[in-house]
């Protein structure tokens, strides 16, 4: 396990900063690191040779050599000119936060579409760089503390070579995607009604998934455990009928956009979805941030417009008086726009069946509603059907 120290920037208003850097120690973490440091830096504008300047990263050198660091990871993204650059000052590895998401995805891909998009991210990643992340050579060279070695043939790979690859990438992915959308096209003509669960990463959409349909999909306390979309039905008494639920990708602060675009067939799934279940884990002390983050990206993949029920997710973490009153309400998200809420807990059982009763109250076939019926509350109110 490779020792890291983690560096975050404070760039001031409008740039995302997480001033704890706990969400990129789970990535380290995730990633096979251990977060050995922090350190926090403040400045108006990245420095253009080093990106925390030069006194910040002699600071960041020393905290290396304290802690017997292998390398360092910035928690913004670095050009590859500042990559080279800090490396050189500070005598290890640097990765940045683009790095190690790609390569937690790379480690946990399961079906060949995931590895496909995975691969197309990291190589248009590569191709701008040429360098990797510290953790593969050393996997590759069984110790720590050397450079060179085996891994560093794969830096060698020219850019005419990753250029090939990509082109392959891309038209193998091409293929997967008219694949997928033939099969989209048969659900659609069949009138399927199609439910996708969306959500920041470790919300627990995967344990849901398996509480609502019985499934067995792999799910943990981590961040990206699931990568694939998984697809099952669900039968609702409510509604006289089933419907398809699918599980999604996990959304992140600051996803590159390299692996947006190379996930969108992935997240074309929500994009195409009759009803969106968005999850958000009701403990998180940074909730409301990771909600917003996830209707960005809702907004970038052209989903923002469908049917939404929010899941406010791990209610038995709840303190006594943190509990909401009622298991069901109405949030406003938008000036005049409400959308139903619903508190679970995915792992005791606990508001399922309320929620159950909602995507029914949506789903519902057209024989039966001209549009998603009203939702009584527990509180004997109505809220109306969302439009």
């Amino acid at each position: 396990m490779a020792r890291a120290v983690l560096v975050g920037v404070d760039l001031g208003p409008g740039s995302s900063f997480d001033p704890t850097l706990d969400e990129l120690a789970l990535l380290a973490e995730s990633a096979g690191d251990e977060p050995v440091a922090r350190v926090i830096a403040k400045r108006k504008a990245p420095d253009p040779a080093l990106f925390v300047g030069s006194g910040k990263a002699d600071e960041i050198k020393l905290m290396v050599q304290a802690h017997g660091a292998h390398g360092v990871i910035f928690d913004q993204a670095l050009s590859p000119a500042q990559q080279r650059n800090l490396e050189r000052h500070l005598g290890v590895p640097v990765a940045d936060r683009t790095a190690l998401i790609l390569e937690i995805f790379a480690a946990r891909a399961q079906s060949h579409e995931g590895k496909l998009q995975v691969e197309l991210a990291r190589l248009q990643y590569l191709s701008t760089r040429l360098v990797r992340r510290w953790s593969h050579l050393e996997r590759q060279r069984g110790g720590v503390g050397h450079r060179g070695g085996p891994g560093e043939a794969q830096i060698e790979l020219d850019r005419r070579m990753i250029g090939d690859r990509i082109k392959s990438v891309k038209e193998r992915l091409e293929k997967v995607k008219r694949q997928r959308g033939t099969q989209r096209r048969a659900r659609e003509r069949s009138g399927t009604y199609r439910v996708s669960l969306v959500g920041y990463t470790n919300a627990g959409k995967s344990t849901l998934f398996n509480a609502l349909v019985k499934a067995r999909s792999y799910a943990a306390d981590q961040l990206f455990a699931t990568l694939d979309t998984t697809t099952r039905s669900l039968y609702l008494g409510e509604a006289g009928r089933s419907v398809s639920l699918s599980d999604t990708v996990g959304f992140i602060r600051d996803l590159p956009h390299k692996l947006v675009e190379a996930f969108q067939a992935t997240l074309q799934e929500a994009a195409d979805a009759d009803l969106l279940l968005h999850v958000v884990d009701a403990s998180s002390p940074v909730q409301h941030e990771q909600q917003v983050e996830v209707e960005r990206v809702l907004d970038e993949i052209g989903a923002q417009g469908i049917p939404q029920i929010l899941v406010f997710n791990k209610l038995d973490r709840l303190e006594p008086a943190m509990r909401p009153r009622s298991l069901a309400d109405e949030l406003e998200v938008a000036p005049n726009l409400r959308v139903p809420r619903v508190f679970v807990s995915a792992l005791t059982g606990e508001g399922l069946g309320t929620l159950r009763e909602l995507i029914a109250s949506f789903a519902a076939p057209p024989a039966l509603s001209s549009e998603p019926a009203a939702f009584t509350l527990p509180d004997g109110s109505i809220a109306p059907p969302h439009h």
